[in-house]
């Protein structure tokens, strides 16, 4: 918790921080690359940069933690950086780059709001950047450890020993151990990093959800082709990487895997409800409950643009028609002149599920009480989904989410429980 004297300060200069954290953002950002700009080319994702999602993600972690701090004192406010931490293992952040960033981001602080930064005022905010600090250091030192590894000492070379088209953008990639060894467990829904050399020299990574259950001896990953959105941001850099050049026999680095949205043991009900590649994480929670011959309540729902759009198709009803328990319920906002009616006019593989047009619509939806819903996929998505969650009467406790790229659940105007 903060100390009794900076606790005051810094609930008194917490709208002007949280205010400016935009312009904080940016000014930390460039000087910390003009310092070290290996850190854009290597570590820190340069598309998400352009965009500016990388600075509002970074401004609603901090603003957030300084708000626990301040509007709930006799806690500690450590579990809102979890997800943050597993991020940062998946990239080999280590612990002395935080006094680099913490350096610069004081600094930030202090160029953006000039003369109201006293002495005073930085010494709080500098004791509210080593409690999230030292916080994120802990978390990762133990991930570290449980993946037994050195601090930071994650990546390694894997051979792609598969390569399997899922979708006219999605492939996916199995990989192995250069060794033969089998892969390491992970949690259904974990992800790992992907490093690859691009043209230029930079050495880009990106975080892929690992598509199948851990029992496997192989990991999988399943990659989506990020097309062009507009006219300052281009095609997916290493997304493009690996679909022209990601071939059987072909060596990829990546690292081991982390990531928190993950199926607990259990016998309760669960939802899984994705949008397009976000079906990665939820098809491993959904490989696992079928490789386990699981008997609980499982209700699948799924999101995309056409049956053609959707990544493992048939593999995912396939998986729901393995449990006893399992409903799949799927909406396509083009179904390319099929009907939705009969299951005969049905997309293969969907006979006997559900199949929609339009957008997604759990209104109509019996969910068994006390079930725990896992989403992934685009925030609107989720936005909506979990609108209707809260609606039926699920607990926000036991809504969990995924999100690809920086988080920005927080700054989406919905509560940091979610």
């Amino acid at each position: 918790m903060l100390s009794a004297e900076s606790l005051p300060v810094v609930r008194a200069t917490l709208p002007a921080v949280a205010g400016s954290l935009d312009a904080v953002t940016e000014a930390f950002y460039r000087r910390l690359f003009d310092e070290r700009p290996e850190l854009l080319r290597d570590l820190f994702n340069r598309a998400n940069q352009a965009s500016g999602t990388q600075r509002q993600a970074l401004a609603g972690a901090v603003a957030g933690f300084a708000s626990l701090l301040v509007g709930r004192p006799g806690e500690r406010p450590d579990a809102i950086l979890g997800r943050i931490a597993h991020k940062h293992a998946s990239l080999g952040v280590t612990a002395d780059q935080y006094a680099l960033v913490g350096r610069h981001l004081l600094d930030a602080v202090a160029e953006v709001l000039g003369d109201a930064v006293t002495s005073q005022v930085a010494a709080a905010w500098q004791e509210v950047y080593w409690l999230m600090a030292n916080a994120l250091i802990a978390r990762e030192s133990q991930l570290y450890a449980r993946a037994e590894v050195a601090d930071g000492d994650v990546w390694r070379d894997m051979e792609v020993a598969e390569r399997t088209a899922e979708s006219a953008d999605a492939v996916s990639l199995t990989l192995r151990r250069l060794d033969g060894l089998p892969t390491e467990a992970f949690l259904p829904g974990q992800y790992v990093g992907v490093q690859v050399e691009l043209p230029d020299g930079a050495r880009q990574i990106r975080q892929y959800s690992l598509s199948s259950a851990p029992d496997r001896k192989t990991w999988r990953i399943t990659v989506k082709r990020e097309r062009a959105t507009g006219d300052t941001l281009p095609d997916g850099e290493v997304s493009g990487w690996l679909h022209a050049h990601a071939r059987e026999g072909g060596l990829l680095r990546v690292s081991r895997p982390f990531g928190d949205l993950v199926l607990p043991d259990g016998d309760g009900p669960v939802l899984l409800a994705s949008a397009g590649i976000g079906v990665t994480p939820m098809l491993s929670m959904l490989d696992r409950l079928a490789l386990t011959s699981s008997r609980r309540s499982v209700t699948v729902v799924h999101a995309d643009r056409s049956p053609a759009d959707h990544a493992h198709r048939v593999e995912q009803a396939e998986r729901v028609l393995h449990l006893p328990n399992a409903t799949l319920h799927v909406w396509y906002e083009d179904l390319d002149g099929t009907a939705p009616g009969a299951d005969g006019d049905r997309p293969e593989g969907w006979a006997g599920h559900p199949v929609h047009e339009g957008r997604a619509d759990l209104a109509g939806l019996d969910l068994p009480p006390g079930t725990t819903a896992y989403l992934c996929g685009p925030l609107p998505f989720m936005r909506a989904v979990r609108g209707q969650l809260l609606a039926k009467g699920l607990d926000p406790a036991a809504v969990h989410y995924e999100v690809f790229g920086p988080d920005l659940w927080r700054t989406s105007g919905l509560p940091a429980d979610a």
